[in-house]
């Protein structure tokens, strides 16, 4: 293939390619996710717009089956290195080995991927198959990232923890293990309903075993096929996926070359700081042996970069890890973002990576709440829901049990005390609430259970509605500082009666810190004059006056809003004082001149990272995540705990029929704790329910649908999905019965009546393997199901909407009334094929379906 000629053609999206005699050929879209395992593939991403997440990156995918000979893995390795070289330094390579592969690659291939036996014949434009005329058992396992294997056609393949699909064609059975979860059923039957959907063209019954003993029609036609079941079934094997706690062991180490040997000197452990990445040289990253990241400086020779692969492997056969391990490997300037997060601070160099830059400016510019309200990455990137000018409730824990607070004392905490303060606001004309749990740093294991507890019952209360953000004294958010005004202030001393600190001494520091009303918050110090600062302004407070003292590097606003707090501290007489004319009242107060921090401070740069996504799980105690690169709604699931993470905050989002709730927050503790780049376990952590989204959640994603969620489907339309929601199990059976089993023979092998009763007819309408349903033009079928019978050219529209059950036509399955149009008729009504209408989620095909009285 003619590499310079086939790259202008190439455009944001997927592109993937397969070895076919010695050379590669583009695998046609409707194929993508199918990876036959004699052959290698090479994929390329491309970003299709400027917020895409991985930034302006490419990634460059090489795949290798586990059955691919060395010809085959020759050829796919040349063209990788051809494109890479065509495409330019800003593309991250990757090196993945069946199912071995990164989340990167998985996060491609939704519901998931699947392995096929075998090869394909020598020309692919040719490769014809019956897909109706088959037979075949596919393994299908994973939690977020789904794949389905070919294996033997046997009860031998079968285990408890997984889900086993029968493929006949005209019917698919899914059999769910006794040890799998709900959220492994649900993915099991999306892709079993994808598989139907491409490669049956909708047209094949689906049925599900998750008992054995209420599905006795099912197990009749799985046994005539399978044969009997002999003894027990094998346990679930156990889970090898990689925990957070491996993950955290990261080892940085230069690579070069002296005389004819490699060298590779380790260089440091986490922390890990950018600046001991420099530009001249390559380097090489291990996470924990689960995966090797390849670093290549800008100016290293072109030598060395073509050897970053061969380096890798090399590394990997030196260390002893497994042949599958994934490489990465990533270019100076264009590093993906698990790579950076690696690293506890990163600079971008690139002035491409600039363009994600503005949020400084952002930060002060005056809040126009018309704005938050109607573009939600705004509020995301500034953290604030509103101006906060909400209506404010604070609690504090006393005596284990939340007291309120009188208004007059909103905004003084004090750091012996735990507290909660309910912020209520509208948004969209919705009522929406927020509940911050805020942590003194003083208060004890008790007291911190408590305000757990306390803030469970409030929810318990508020139905589920509130939204959680977990805050620790001094790494207070935003949008926290904004709802007090700029008179929070944090007190050192535990409270007693709240609002009259217990202080012990007549002399008091304070720091005063921000410049308007939201980010400005004051917080009590030691008194002593080292705490001094000359950005900043102090409030010292004594027996007799109460110092304001501005240091040289303070500005106006900051002054403005220091004169607004002194009246919350202090009723005491006020004078001011400029940083170099204390009086000597003044130094005494503080015990004597001590030397403090004088040089400008230059401002703090705003962190740029990436956002990522997670699914979050347990093994053996353990928290395992799998990350879902360029992720959107859809990715969230109802079963799901996921976890996002901006940086500035960890957001853990809970699927309404999740089982781990009150796993969550400790998951983010611990998410933060075995983080590489060592991060602050004061981050905070919010807890967000499925249908309670906050707009500083809902703006990290590219898109949002707030009535996604909104719709009335019962669990079983979208999780059980045809035949068991469309017809019911009784009609399954009348389906079945289609099949005139034989009784099998006493060996337990199906008799040869039963396995051709199976087959079925054949279809008349053939298709390529590779491309997948055809759109256009009109199939005939002999389906199994007599109630799923297509008419040549399709039914009259009006035969079919706005019609009762009982007034459709005979033999048309009212759940799919919309399936018996022509294609011609299908396009015209719903605007679109049937391929694509069935290809979207479900609840937006019911969705459709009732707008034009199709349900």
């Amino acid at each position: 293939m003619d590499i310079s000629k086939g790259l202008p053609a190439i455009q944001g999206g997927l592109h993937i390619w397969i070895t076919e005699n010695q050379k590669m050929v583009p695998v046609p879209e409707g194929a993508y996710g199918n990876f036959f395992e004699e052959h290698c593939y090479v994929i390329l991403h491309v970003p299709q717009s400027p917020k895409a997440t991985q930034g302006a990156s490419s990634d460059l995918h090489y795949w290798v089956g586990k059955q691919a000979g060395a010809e085959a893995q020759g050829t796919a390795a040349a063209f990788q290195q051809h494109l890479q070289e065509e495409l330019g330094g800003q593309t991250v390579l990757h090196r993945e080995a069946q199912a071995h592969e990164s989340d990167c690659f998985c996060s491609y291939f939704r519901p998931g991927i699947i392995y096929r036996k075998g090869g394909l014949a020598s020309d692919l434009k040719h490769v014809e198959t019956n897909f109706f005329n088959i037979q075949r058992l596919l393994h299908i396992k994973g939690r977020k990232h789904v794949s389905a294997t070919e294996v033997e056609l046997s009860w031998n393949s079968f285990n408890k923890g997984d889900i086993f699909l029968l493929d006949l064609g005209k019917m698919m059975i899914q059999w769910n293990g006794p040890k799998t979860s709900i959220s492994e059923k649900a993915r099991g039957l999306a892709l079993t309903y994808s598989l139907r959907d491409r490669e049956r063209g909708g047209r094949a019954q689906i049925g599900v075993v998750d008992d054995e003993a209420k599905a006795p029609d099912l197990m009749q036609i799985m046994e005539a096929v399978l044969g009997r079941r002999v003894g027990s079934l094998r346990a679930a094997t156990p889970s090898k996926d990689i925990n957070q706690l491996q993950k955290a062991s990261v080892r940085l180490y230069h690579v070069y070359e002296k005389g004819k040997d490699l060298v590779v000197v380790e260089l440091a452990t986490p922390p890990l700081t950018q600046d001991l990445l420099q530009e001249e040289d390559v380097y090489i990253l291990d996470q924990g042996g689960f995966k090797i990241y390849v670093w290549q400086g800008r100016m290293s020779s072109l030598q060395e970069r073509q050897a970053a692969f061969s380096r890798a492997v090399g590394f990997i056969q030196a260390k002893g890890y497994p042949t599958y391990t994934n490489v990465e490997v990533v270019n100076d300037g264009a590093e993906s973002a698990a790579f950076k997060q690696l690293f506890r601070t990163w600079s971008e160099k690139r002035s491409r990576n600039q363009k994600l830059g503005g949020r400084d400016k952002l930060i002060h510019v005056k809040l126009d709440v018309g704005k938050l309200h109607t573009q939600p990455e705004l509020a995301a990137q500034l953290r604030m829901v509103d101006d906060g000018s909400g209506k404010v409730e604070v609690w504090c824990m006393e005596d284990l049990h939340r007291q309120p607070v009188d208004p007059k004392h909103h905004g003084q905490l004090y750091a012996g005390n735990c507290y909660l303060v309910l912020y209520t606001y509208q948004r969209l004309g919705r009522v929406q609430y927020i509940l911050y749990l805020w942590q003194g740093r003083q208060a004890t294991a008790d007291e911190i259970k408590a305000l757990n507890s306390n803030a469970k019952e409030l929810d318990v209360m508020y139905g589920g509605a509130l939204v959680q953000e977990h805050v620790t004294m001094g790494s207070e958010p935003p949008h926290f500082l904004a709802i007090f005004q700029g008179q929070l202030v944090i007190f050192q001393e535990r409270a007693g009666h709240h609002g009259k600190g217990q202080s012990a001494s007549t002399t008091r520091l304070f720091h005063v810190q921000g410049t308007d009303s939201q980010n400005t918050k004051t917080m009590e110090v030691p008194a002593r004059a080292s705490s001094l600062n000359s950005n900043d302004i102090f409030l010292l407070v004594t027996a007799g006056v109460c110092y304001l003292w501005f240091g040289k590097g303070c500005n106006g606003d900051q002054r403005e809003m220091a004169r607004v707090v002194v009246t919350v501290i202090s009723k005491k007489n006020e004078e001011t004082v400029l940083e170099g004319r204390e009086p000597p009242h003044f130094w005494e107060a503080l015990g004597g001149r001590a030397p403090y921090p004088s040089k400008k401070r230059l401002p703090e740069e705003v962190p740029r990272f990436q956002p990522r996504l997670f699914e979050c799980s347990s093994q053996m105690g353990c928290l395992v995540l799998a990350e879902v690169v360029f992720f959107s709604q859809e990715d969230l699931d109802k079963y799901d705990i996921m976890l996002l993470d901006t940086w500035q905050e960890i957001f853990l989002w809970l699927g309404e029929a999740a089982s781990e709730w009150k796993e969550a927050v400790a998951w983010g503790q611990e998410y933060l704790k075995t983080h590489p780049a060592g991060r602050s376990p004061a981050t905070p952590i919010v807890l967000v329910k499925q249908g309670h989204e906050p707009p500083t959640f809902t703006g990290w994603f590219f898109t949002w649908d707030p009535y996604k969620w909104t719709s009335h489907l019962s669990d079983t339309e979208v999780v059980e999905g045809s035949p068991a929601a469309a017809s019911t199990i009784s009609e399954i059976t009348a389906e079945v019965n289609n099949f005139r089993l034989s009784r099998w023979p006493g060996n337990g092998r199906a008799g040869a009546v039963a396995l051709q009763a199976l087959k079925g007819s054949q279809d008349s309408s053939e298709n390529e393997l590779m491309r997948g349903p055809k759109s256009g033009g009109t199939r005939t079928s002999s389906s199994v199901s007599s109630t799923s019978a297509t008419i040549n050219g399709g039914l009259r529209r009006e035969q079919l909407m706005h019609q009762a059950a009982e007034d459709l036509p005979e033999g048309v399955d009212p759940a799919r009334r919309e399936f018996y149009l022509s294609d011609s008729d299908f396009q015209d009504i719903f605007g679109k094929s049937k391929e694509e209408f069935y290809s979207m989620a479900t609840w937006r095909q019911q969705q459709e379906k009732k707008q034009l009285g199709f349900f």
